[in-house]
């Protein structure tokens, strides 16, 4: 991170962070549920809670590369 940034600014990107990972796997789950409701099958759920904890990884090691830099 910037040493520029105040820590407020530091704070706010770091719970940023903090909730990343958490909320693409929820939403994963969610349309994975859903999507079993309208295709009445039983392994979608998991393949998108799969796909959402991924995608939050991804993106978890951009923002901490890129703070890095």
């Amino acid at each position: 991170m910037p040493d520029n940034q105040n820590p407020m600014q530091q704070f706010g990107r770091l719970m940023g962070l903090a909730f990343l990972l958490p909320c693409c796997a929820l939403v994963g789950y969610i349309i994975g549920h859903y999507l079993d409701k309208a295709f009445h099958t039983g392994y979608l759920t998991l393949v998108f809670l799969l796909f959402g904890i991924a995608a939050g990884f991804v993106e978890l090691f951009r923002e901490m590369n890129a703070a890095s830099k």
